[in-house]
């Protein structure tokens, strides 16, 4: 599955989230990892904001993507992490 139209499911999905989505070397397509960063992560446990990018792909997460390595984020927390 292409990483942009992973990227666009996962953001119209979300609210305010932006994703970048790529296909780590070495491995297949459907091997991806994912940073999203939303506000709606804020007050949420890490289990419910990997599980609502889930959610947002649907049935691609077994159909289409075999493994996905996820990092999620609130903006402020994100800031922190690349800072």
């Amino acid at each position: 599955m292409d990483t942009t139209e992973v990227e666009r499911l996962i953001e119209s999905g979300i609210e305010d989230a932006d994703a970048t989505v790529t296909q780590p070397r070495g491995e297949d397509d459907d091997h991806l990892a994912a940073v999203v960063v939303s506000s709606a992560f804020e007050d949420e446990t890490l289990v419910a904001q990997h599980q609502a990018v889930y959610d947002a792909l649907g049935e691609h997460m077994t159909t289409d993507i075999h493994a996905l390595e996820l990092e999620t984020y609130t903006p402020e927390e994100y800031d922190e992490h690349a800072g």
